[in-house]
């Protein structure tokens, strides 16, 4: 048609009696409040589907007479008043009471690349995103001092459609900003807050805008304006998009323009938590700051570190972000000239086992003090990956640690299991997450109570399951009765048929085709007729994966075969509401990836706290979460096959295990029903997975331990460390220069004859001859570490016991001794072993130098 398309949108008027709904809709607290999004959905259930539950796109959308009915709605106006109330009271409610708290005028600001609050927000992907989302909703509960600092994608990752022969296919879109719950920032003069960023012959604008997660703030990074070239304007563009020059960009305007959009807003951080490599820049930025301020370049490295915190979510090296040393000189010679420092020299701080590439987790770890992985497993393996960045320090002993994911359980815990909690285990259970006796009260819940919310809760995934389903396959092309017979085993009407979920990443290590291995042993399993078994898939491989999206052919080709048909359900377009969906709507959700390359995952732990039971490889954080007592397990475990087997032997085992499982235990328990229509034995171990798994990986138990590890010692630090134009810092550095030139040309001996034998209660006296090379005696820790011989690494570990100064021996030694009477008889070992040692010190072995007699 001839002519220009013109394009106008009319937006609705608020109603002066519904002029709140628009704080409800620019506030990410409607993201676990159910009342707040049930309210919008009452004005319009089809619109709200098609705007994605963005209750800001619904408000200028919704029809104006449908605004006014309710405005003159008593009933609506009353659930309003309700929403209101709990709004009000959660934001004006008092501050942490209890438990460490960071002192007056302390601020966390935690960088991340995605966070995923809600489906309305798209700048998220994965587990990444989701945990970070947790951790700010979590410091909005705590009413931490908390803000989040990420980039505002237009396209965030992207959506997914399966056609009929299981192809993946990705589709983006690009946001409309006005329709995310996010605003522009604003200057003192009402003008718009944008930042410089410096690249390689050119400066780029950065737009900061921000959204609200209940108490919190979320400021978000935007590239995308009229004054910044079509290149720079894509930089921010499309979440984990582009080349490896798109990537470095959108990092360096992450951590150093993040750190210049919170210094133009005045904000002052005293902890800088950098959540995964992305954000590690924000240290240079930070160094460059304090360098301007007068400081050298090793003590304003110091003071950064000392209040920086680093969570790595990476279980093996590849995985970890690197830039060619090429490209780091082509954008950071200017940051150099800045900082006072050569190339080399910061190409030495991304530098790990020698390599030429520089390393963002080797830039994160060295310059900061406080680092961690996410499960008790995966903080060894990382010890482990890193451990060439403190090279004389055993992996087990170096500083890295480790905090276990949690979930909020606000967010996904069903709301059908509200009332029921609020009767058994008393109308403040919400406030008493981490309290293992108030969740010990689950087991008070009447058994057939408890079957039928979980039955009411698997019904509800089911409708959307077959909705999805059925809108997926129409598109394809199938028959209304194919489709029928597909969903014949999710039935919302009966739902008794055993539901076994899998829903994520389709990463290869996460190995969704596991339970494909021997397929005639499968069938007769799950395929009679009076114990069915309906498997869900769900989830995304990243459009460049293609072994990931062999897997989805593969489920789909399965799921074709005549003699499966209706027993796996293969769902496209993984969503968070989707998710929420199924982690508590499913009965057994599985978990088989590789150990040890399963991080933490968290999505089992939602499954868990709706009453899911978990049959799961034991990696990750189900390598802490399954427990197995008197009383029975809190679910299944697959022991993970030994290291000697190659690739095909492991799968082997571990996928007979699986079988064996689901025949020997998961179908017959669920199966097994008493004369009431449930199954006792089932329900007792669900009730067991709710009481065990919900207080110890709920994201105020790890929320609180970030603080109690990290918050409160890195703030404690920082003001240490910076009292006095950094005098402590200057003093830290200098002294660690002194000890990084020494080093080297220490030396131990032992002075005494080893004597082998003695009788109880008689003394030994232990000396060491100690080379200093001009170090003072203060600077080094001499120790001894005492214990029972044992080749268990389970073992108690060895007594401490620290050799004291006993003067100089003459050329540059000095005597440090220790007088002995053990209290204990039988064989001893020890060692002996000298490191620097300073009272500024985070951690004993942080300069990675350690000398064993």
């Amino acid at each position: 048609m001839a002519g220009t398309l013109f394009q106008l949108e009319i937006n609705p008027k608020l109603p002066a009696r519904l002029a709140r709904l628009d704080d409800l809709a620019n506030n990410l607290w409607y993201s676990w409040d159910r009342p707040t999004r049930t309210l919008f959905a009452r004005l319009g259930q089809k619109l709200w589907g098609a705007v994605g539950h963005s209750p800001k796109a619904f408000l200028k959308r919704v029809d104006q007479h449908r605004l006014d009915e309710a405005a003159d709605d008593p009933v609506f106006l009353g659930a309003l008043a309700r929403v209101l109330s709990a709004y009000d009271t959660y934001h004006s409610g008092p501050g942490r009471e209890h438990g460490p708290h960071l002192p007056e005028g302390g601020l966390i600001a935690y960088f991340c690349a995605e966070f995923g609050f809600h489906e309305s927000l798209p700048i998220y992907s994965g587990g990444l995103g989701i945990l970070a989302g947790d951790h700010c909703k979590t410091a909005s509960d705590l009413n931490l001092p908390f803000i989040g600092i990420g980039l505002l994608y237009r396209q965030g990752y992207f959506l997914q459609t399966i056609d009929g022969e299981g192809r993946q296919h990705a589709l983006y879109n690009d946001a409309d900003f006005d329709d995310l719950p996010v605003v522009p920032v604003l200057r003192p003069d009402g003008g718009e807050l944008k930042v410089a960023v410096r690249l390689p012959g050119r400066e780029v604008r950065v737009k900061v805008w921000s959204t609200r997660v209940g108490h919190v703030t979320l400021y978000l990074l935007d590239t995308d304006l009229e004054e910044n070239s079509i290149h720079d304007r894509d930089i921010a563009h499309q979440l984990y998009g582009g080349d490896r020059v798109t990537r470095i960009e959108q990092e360096i305007v992450l951590g150093m323009g993040g750190v210049r959009a919170l210094a133009e807003m005045g904000l002052q951080p005293t902890v800088w938590h950098i959540n995964e490599g992305h954000a590690a820049f924000q240290i240079l930025e930070r160094v460059r700051d304090l360098i301007k301020a007068g400081l050298d370049f090793s003590s304003a490295f110091e003071a950064v570190a000392s209040n920086t915190v680093f969570t790595t979510h990476t279980p093996v090296p590849a995985g970890h972000d690197q830039f060619a040393e090429d490209m780091i000189r082509r954008y950071f010679e200017e940051c150099c000239h800045d900082m006072g420092c050569d190339i080399g020299g910061l190409l030495a701080l991304g530098r790990i086992d020698h390599q030429h590439e520089f390393n963002m987790t080797a830039l994160a770890i060295r310059g900061s003090r406080f680092h961690n992985g996410v499960s008790r497993i995966h903080g060894g393996v990382s010890a482990q990956i890193c451990a060439s960045l403190w090279p004389q320090v055993e992996p087990q002993e170096n500083p890295m640690g480790y905090v276990t994911n949690g979930v909020h359980v606000p967010t996904f815990l069903s709301d059908l299991w509200y009332d029921t909690f609020d009767r058994v285990l008393g109308p403040a259970w919400h406030q008493r997450l981490t309290d293992a006796q108030c969740w010990a009260e689950i087991h008070a819940i009447p058994d057939h109570t408890f079957w039928s919310v979980r039955q009411s809760i698997k019904a509800q995934m089911l409708h959307l399951v077959r909705h999805r389903v059925t809108q997926q396959h129409l598109r394809n092309q199938s028959s209304q009765s194919h489709i029928d017979r597909l969903l014949r085993l999710a039935d919302p009407e009966n739902p008794n048929v055993l539901t076994i979920g899998f829903a994520r990443r389709f990463a290869t290590y996460k190995r969704a085709t596991l339970l494909f291995r021997d397929l005639d042993r499968l069938r007769r399993i799950i395929c009679d007729p009076e114990r069915p078994v309906l498997f869900i898939f769900a989830g995304k491989a990243h459009p460049a994966d293609q072994p990931g999206q062999e897997f989805i052919r593969r489920i789909h080709e399965v799921a074709q075969l005549p003699e499966f048909e209706g027993h796996f359900l293969l769902v496209e377009g993984y969503d968070l509401r989707l998710a929420r969906r199924l982690v508590s709507g499913v009965d057994v959700w599985l978990n088989n990836p590789i150990y040890p390359l399963e991080a933490s995952g968290t999505s089992g732990m939602k499954a868990a706290i709706n009453g899911v039971i978990n049959l799961s490889v034991l990696d990750g954080w189900w390598g802490e979460g399954y427990q197995q007592d008197d009383d029975g397990a809190n679910g299944w475990a697959i022991k993970p096959a030994s290291s000697i087997h190659d690739e095909a032997r492991r799968d082997q085992e571990e996928g007979r295990s699986l079988y064996e499982i689901l025949q020997d235990k998961v179908i017959p328990l669920y199966y097994a029903r008493g004369p009431m229509g449930y199954a006792p034995g089932w329900v007792r171990k669900a009730k067991r997975s709710i009481a065990t798994i919900t207080p110890r990986f709920n994201s105020q138990r790890m929320v609180g331990e970030y603080v109690t590890k990290f918050y409160v010692p890195a703030d404690r630090q920082w003001r240490k460390k910076s009292a006095d134009g950094h005098a402590a810092a200057r003093r830290l550095a200098a002294w660690k220069d002194k000890v990084r030139l020494a080093w080297p040309r220490v030396t131990l001996r032992r002075i005494d004859n080893p004597r082998k034998r003695i009788a109880f209660g008689e003394s030994l006296r232990i000396e060491i001859a100690v080379h200093l090379d001009g170090l003072a005696p203060e600077d080094i820790a001499v120790e001894m570490l005492m214990g029972r011989p044992s080749a268990n690494a389970k073992s108690k570990p060895p007594h401490r016991l620290f050799l004291e100064y006993a003067g100089a021996l003459g050329e540059g030694e000095g005597l440090f001794a220790i007088d002995l009477t053990p209290d204990v008889c039988g064989k001893l070992d020890y060692r002996i072993r000298a490191y620097p040692h300073h009272d500024l010190l985070t951690h004993p072995f942080e300069m990675g130098m350690m000398l064993w007699l």
